[in-house]
């Protein structure tokens, strides 16, 4: 296996051709924005402005994943799977909040995004990991302990926030009163800060497999300063467009939902993929490295920042900006999220995997697909 270090050195020496690319698009918007705006009119023009702003943020989000996983480097586990999720929520919520203040008020984007991630990851990545994974190498293994402290926690913030809303009585509908979102983002927090201090304190140890020590690779490399400075560097810079490209991504949208009439629903999974895609691709990618503990770290801490973060995000901007926002799942999406809560229960109570596993998360994520088309 190769260390962490020696990759890290000679890809930090190529040239970020896609950051030239990423900023050269947000120049194009600052300059000719106005005019593509006018033309969304125009099919070809709309089909254009859409896929370009969706492919270049997508491959942005990639990059940020990539210095993540540089960082990650020279920082090792649970620090660089902490990057990694921190970064990509904080592209979820300027995503989501893009898409939520443009145009017409729509309160249900972010329980739309949510549900979309939820069921992307922990039914779409966790499936495809658990197959590759399982037929190069067969039963795979993980840190029991570690899975079911993300599991601790996610269950209950995920049953806070997307189900509760539905049997409160204090306001019409599936929603929280300001006071219950309130104390709602202070748990979140208070939630999540804890299982900070667990995870990067005295038991640190369950998110790892103990099998690094056995082969010399639990250390991190020795640092580099100037080459840890410059993956830093990029990880911002390949940040920083994404939040005004996301404001641009979300006029086509906007479009598509109001004026074309395409399920509302379909741009909260739009913002799903594109916050999703560069996690799973590197939780995919440990699986088949053999690292499965790595994915389960990924997926996991990915659902885990966002209703810990990007939920009490999204209330807070929520308050500020007078947008209200509705939280709770139903109907077929309640017994689907539901279900896949209960599935990972399942799925994670041996410290091993296998295809089976697998095959069931990816026919739960085709499910949502067809639901999501068919209704």
């Amino acid at each position: 296996m190769r260390r962490p270090g020696n990759s890290l050195a000679r890809s930090i020496q190529h040239p970020e051709w896609f950051l030239v690319l990423s900023l050269g698009t947000g120049l194009a918007f600052v300059l000719a924005g106005k005019t593509l705006e006018q033309s969304l009119d125009r099919p070809a023009t709309l089909v254009l402005v859409f896929l370009w702003l969706f492919g270049v943020i997508l491959g942005s989000a990639i990059c940020v994943v990539r210095q993540a996983e540089r960082i990650a480097g020279f920082l090792g586990e649970p620090y660089g799977t902490l990057v990694l999720t921190l970064s990509v929520t904080f592209i979820e919520v300027a995503s989501i909040s893009a898409v939520m203040l443009h145009g017409a008020n729509n309160p249900t984007l972010v329980r739309d995004t949510l549900t979309a991630v939820v069921m992307i990851i922990l039914n779409g990545m966790v499936g495809a990991s658990l197959m590759v994974g399982a037929l190069k190498h067969g039963e795979q293994h993980y840190n029991l302990q570690g899975a079911n402290a993300y599991l601790g926690v996610i269950l209950p913030l995920v049953v806070l926030a997307m189900i509760m809303p539905d049997y409160t009585v204090t306001t019409a509908g599936p929603t929280f009163s300001r006071t219950q979102e309130g104390m709602l983002a202070f748990l979140m927090i208070g939630l999540y800060m804890v299982f900070l201090a667990v995870q990067t304190g005295r038991h640190r140890g369950y998110f790892g497999t103990g099998d690094e020590e056995a082969h010399g690779e639990h250390e991190a490399p020795a640092p580099n300063r100037r080459s840890l400075l410059y993956a830093v560097v990029l990880l911002l810079l390949f940040i920083a467009p994404v939040v005004y490209l996301a404001e641009q991504l979300a006029k086509p949208i906007d479009y598509l939902i109001e004026t074309l009439h395409v399920p509302a629903a379909l741009g909260g999974v739009m913002i799903a993929v594109l916050v999703a895609t560069p996690e799973a691709i590197g939780a995919v990618r440990a699986a088949l490295a053999n690292n499965l503990q790595r994915s389960v770290n990924i997926f996991l801490g990915s659902v885990l920042s966002t209703m810990g973060l990007t939920v009490p995000a999204m209330l807070f901007i929520s308050h500020w900006t007078n947008h209200p926002i509705t939280l709770g799942v139903e109907h077929g999406n309640m017994v689907l999220l539901l279900l896949t809560l209960a599935l990972s229960i399942v799925t994670f109570a041996s410290g091993r995997t296998n295809v089976l596993q697998g095959l069931v998360h990816l026919l739960l994520f085709v499910t949502f697909v067809f639901l999501l088309v068919q209704g």
